[in-house]
C-alpha cells in the first residue's frame, strides 16, 4: 500500500512514522510536510486545501490511500475530491466535517442524538451580546463558531474579558457561541468511524493553556498524555456508547455519514460525560502520544475506515505503559510567533525508542540548518512503563534542544502522576 499524508505538522510526522512501521505500507509521502518529516519520508509540495492539487499528486504517486490530517482541507471538501477520483481517502466529506466546521451544526446533531453537552446560544449581532452574556456565567465560555485552530475560545470568570472576546469576534464577522461551563477533568477520545461502526483509540488528555498550572491564554495544545489512570473503563465505554455511537448514527440518519477520525472532547462531571466539542480529524498534540502506544499496523485500520470495511478488521492493540507529549513553542506563541530561529539538538530518530522528536513548525535553510517556522515548533514524545517514566524521558530529551526564545510547560501529565485528578462524585 502506498500512502499519501496531507499536512505539515507534528500530527502528520507521527502518522508518517506509524505508517512507516507498518509492513504492509510500501511507500509513505507527506505533502507539504516539514523539515523533520523530510528526514524520514518523501515530502512533496502541494496546496493542502486544493482538491485538484491533492488528487493530481495522489495520481502521480499512485497512492492507494490519502490520509488528510488538518481540519481546513476536510471542511473544504478535499476528501470528497479524492474519493471522486476513485482513491480511498481517510477523512470525512465536507458535509460531515461540519461537525467541527460549525459548532452550531454540532450542537444540533448532539441535541438530536440525545447527547449531553453544554447549554449554548449563538450571537450574530453586537447589539445582542450583553443580554446574552447576562444569561450565562459566573464562568463564561465564549467561542468562535467556526474553525479557530483551538485558539478561538475564552473561558473566564471576568465578564469584561468575555465581552471583549465576543465583541472582537463579531467585529471580524464571526458569529459567537456562548456556552455554559462544564465541570470536571477533560478527556480527548479519538474514534475510527465508518458510518455506524465505531472503534475507540486510547483516551488522552490535552493541556490547552500556555502556562504551567493551566494559566494564560488557550493554545492549539501544549502537551498531552495517554492513557488516563483516573478514567475508568466503565466511563470510557459510556463515552463510546452514549456519545460517539449516537452521534455517528445521527449523522447516518441525516444522510451525511462520518468516515474517518471523530474526536470527542469531553468533560467528566458530576452528571457523567458531557461534550465540549467534536473535531473531524486526529487531534494535535494528543495524536503524538496515542500513536506512540499503538502496537498494531495503522495502515490497515486507516484503509478499512476509508473503504467502509472497519467492521472486518481486528481492533487496535496497545503497548503497556504510557506516553507523554510536550510541545516546544516559539517566542510569543500563541500570539504572533517569532520564526527563523535556528534549532539545535532536534534530530528525529524515527525508531520508536523511549523518546522521539516530532517536527511541527520547522523549515530547512539553504545551509542545511533547521529553523522555526510556526507557533508550535516541536513535539517531544516520551514513552515509559508509567507516566512518571514517560514524563522523565520526554523532558530529558527536551533538555538537549535549543531554540532561542522557545518555551514549554513543565507540568504536562504532572497532576495525573501525583493523583491530583479526580472525577467528581455523581450528584445525589
Amino acid at each position: 500500500m502506498r500512502v499519501l499524508v496531507i499536512g505539515s505538522g507534528a500530527r502528520e510526522h507521527a502518522l508518517a512514522l506509524a505508517l512507516r512501521r507498518d509492513p504492509a505500507v510500501t511507500a509513505v509521502s507527506v505533502a507539504p510536510g516539514n523539515a523533520g518529516i523530510a528526514q524520514h519520508v518523501e515530502v512533496r509540495a502541494v496546496d493542502p486545501s486544493s482538491g485538484d492539487d491533492v488528487v493530481a499528486l495522489a495520481r502521480e504517486l499512485k497512492s492507494d490511500l490519502v490520509v488528510i490530517g488538518p481540519e481546513v482541507p476536510l471542511v473544504l471538501g478535499v476528501a470528497d475530491a479524492v474519493r471522486a477520483a476513485g482513491i480511498p481517502a481517510f477523512g470525512p466529506s465536507a458535509a460531515a466535517a461540519r461537525i467541527e466546521g460549525s459548532k452550531a451544526f454540532a450542537k444540533d446533531v448532539m441535541n438530536a442524538a440525545g447527547v449531553r453537552t453544554a447549554h449554548s446560544e449563538i450571537v450574530d449581532h453586537p447589539g445582542e451580546l450583553d443580554a446574552a452574556l447576562d444569561r450565562f456565567g459566573p464562568t463564561w465560555v465564549v467561542k468562535d463558531d467556526g474553525l479557530a485552530a483551538g485558539k478561538g475560545v475564552v473561558v473566564t470568570a471576568d465578564r469584561r474579558i468575555a465581552r471583549d472576546h465576543g465583541a472582537e469576534l463579531l467585529e471580524n464577522g464571526h458569529p459567537v457561541l456562548l456556552e455554559s461551563f462544564l465541570d470536571g477533568p477533560e478527556v480527548s477520545l479519538f474514534c475510527l468511524v465508518d458510518g455506524e461502526n465505531v472503534v475507540p483509540l486510547l483516551p488522552a488528555q490535552d493541556h490547552k493553556r500556555v502556562g504551567d498550572g493551566d494559566t494564560g491564554p488557550n493554545t492549539g495544545g501544549m502537551g498531552a498524555y495517554t492513557p488516563l489512570p483516573w478514567l475508568t473503563d466503565e466511563t470510557l465505554q459510556a463515552i463510546v456508547d452514549d456519545v460517539v455511537k449516537p452521534v455517528a448514527a445521527e449523522m447516518v440518519r441525516r444522510g451525511v455519514p462520518f468516515s474517518g477520525l471523530l474526536y470527542a472532547g469531553l468533560a467528566i462531571g458530576q452528571s457523567g460525560p458531557a461534550v465540549i466539542e467534536f473535531n473531524c480529524r486526529f487531534g494535535d498534540p494528543e495524536t503524538q502520544a496515542v500513536l506512540a502506544m499503538l502496537d498494531s499496523p495503522i495502515g490497515e485500520l486507516l484503509h478499512a475506515t476509508a473503504t467502509g470495511t472497519l467492521d472486518q478488521v481486528a481492533p487496535p492493540r496497545w503497548k503497556d505503559g504510557s506516553a507523554v507529549t510536550v510541545v516546544l513553542a516559539a517566542e510569543n506563541y500563541p500570539g504572533r510567533p517569532r520564526s527563523g530561529d535556528v534549532i539545535s539538538g532536534a534530530e528525529s530518530s524515527g525508531a520508536g525508542t523511549e523518546s522521539e522528536v516530532l517536527h511541527a513548525g520547522t523549515a530547512q535553510r539553504a545551509d542545511g540548518s533547521i529553523v522555526s517556522a510556526g507557533g508550535r515548533v516541536l513535539a517531544i514524545v516520551g514513552y515509559g512503563a508509567d507516566l512518571t517514566e514517560a514524563r522523565k524521558n520526554a523532558y530529558d530529551r527536551l533538555s538537549g534542544i535549543k531554540l532561542p526564545g522557545g518555551h514549554y510547560r513543565t507540568d504536562i501529565a504532572l497532576a495525573a502522576t501525583e493523583g491530583r485528578i479526580t472525577v467528581p462524585a455523581p450528584a445525589v
